[in-house]
């Protein structure tokens, strides 16, 4: 499997960014698809988590402000992420794991500050 994220960038408090994953191979494997992130000097921690059900779930931290989703026709697994915060700057990376196995994508930078 692999993955592409893209979409990061410099935003101020309070703005949006919308991150994308390109997905591709064996992707029928895949029972979890993820967002993850880390920020300077700490370790990389999940953000969010979406299963082959569609059934989502997120840190405390970001729930009612971050959505995941998967298009799985164009093949993306996506993050919208509203009222961002300078606590959520981080390096994101898209991953995807199966029973035996968990992929990385490589990161894109998320800089929130005014």
């Amino acid at each position: 499997v692999q993955l592409q994220a893209s979409g990061g960038g410099l935003v101020q408090p309070g703005e949006s960014l919308r991150l994308s994953c390109a997905t591709s191979g064996n992707t029928l494997s895949i029972i979890y698809w993820n967002w993850y992130r880390q920020a300077p000097g700490k370790e990389r921690d999940m953000v969010a988590r979406i299963d082959t059900h569609d059934s989502a779930s997120y840190v405390d931290s970001v729930k009612g402000r971050f959505t995941i989703s998967r298009d799985r026709f164009k093949g993306t697994l996506n993050l919208e992420m509203n009222n961002l915060k300078p606590e959520d700057t981080a390096v994101y990376y898209c991953t995807a794991r199966s029973r035996d196995r968990h992929y990385w994508g490589q990161g894109t930078q998320v800089t929130v500050s005014s």
